[in-house]
């Protein structure tokens, strides 16, 4: 989850926080040791590339620092800047392809970095403090179906190689459960992904549509950031709005609320929010560590 928290700066100068710094080593080791190093001399030909003033202090998350900068003109933009992996690299296609409904709307990409040029949010604001968590899923419900209204564009990764690889990691991760209860659920999701993997649809998903991940602007009461973009079937979507602000007596009408608004056939969104339990949990059973017990729960009130 990406939650992006203030840094300090002293003028243009960019303070690398080594939060931000240290996260980057434990994740991305080399790779992105090389990114938090480079990050000065990127941040500050960008700025001069793109004739910008940086406006604030930082902001930073597990994957990016964000500068607020003022355009020339004076448009208030954040600068966004990124290790480029196959995660980010299909952004700013993403960010085109919806072209500012439902998401921020890209100003500027430098294709050899990552880094991004965005309109400027609200970050005070975001989908996470929304008192009434019911509403908070249906903002999400009403924001996906503008997002995956259209096609994914070429060169987007595909839910349905993800599944596949999804599945084949199962016998081995099953090995590793040793709760009994936690393992049969753990292969009853991976049974619901068989029955939808064949059809994974083209739509163009978010994939990390997290109350984060959605914030207040002047242009729209709210608008998507941080997309992971898939070509897929939306109710791979779903799982962040469930697992968010988690309370696990509102999962099934959050859920049923959710297929209701985009119009999503119930089955095989309960299948697609079945894979990513079993997505999250593979995760965690790679990493050695115990499975997450906010989608495990999901997962019992799901499966039927």
């Amino acid at each position: 989850m990406t939650r992006y928290t203030q840094s300090s700066m002293v003028g243009d100068v960019i303070d690398v926080p080594g939060e931000l710094a240290a996260a980057q080593a434990r994740f991305n080791g080399d790779a992105g040791r090389a990114f938090v190093a480079e990050l000065p001399r990127r941040a500050a030909e960008l700025v001069r590339r793109w004739r910008l003033r940086i406006d604030g202090p930082s902001m930073y998350g597990v994957c990016a620092l964000v500068l607020p900068v003022l355009r020339k003109d004076g448009t208030p933009a954040v600068l966004k800047l990124q290790l480029l992996d196959e995660e980010s690299a299909g952004e700013p296609l993403a960010l085109r392809t919806w072209g500012g409904h439902g998401a921020v709307r890209l100003l500027e990409h430098d294709g050899a970095t990552g880094s991004l040029l965005l309109e400027r949010l609200d970050a005070a604001r975001a989908l996470t403090h929304l008192p009434d968590s019911r509403e908070a899923a249906l903002v999400v419900a009403r924001l996906l179906v503008r997002l995956t209204s259209v096609a994914a564009p070429e060169g987007i990764r595909r839910l349905g190689d993800i599944a596949g690889a999804m599945l084949e990691e199962v016998p081995g991760a099953l090995e590793r459960i040793a709760d009994r209860a936690e393992r049969r659920l753990v292969a009853d999701c991976a049974a619901a992904v068989r029955e939808v993997v064949s059809e994974p649809g083209d739509r163009l998903l978010h994939w990390d549509l997290h109350y984060d991940n959605v914030l207040a602007s002047d242009r729209e009461p709210w608008l998507a950031i941080d997309p992971k973009p898939l070509a897929g079937d939306p109710g791979f979507e779903l799982c962040p709005a469930l697992s968010n602000r988690f309370e696990p007596d509102e999962t099934v009408w959050r859920f049923d609320a959710m297929t209701e608004v985009l119009g999503l056939d119930r089955e095989r969104s309960r299948a697609w929010t079945l894979g990513r339990v079993l997505q999250n949990c593979l995760w965690e059973v790679g990493d050695g560590r115990p499975l997450p017990p906010e989608h495990l729960e999901i997962g019992r009130r799901l499966r039927g």
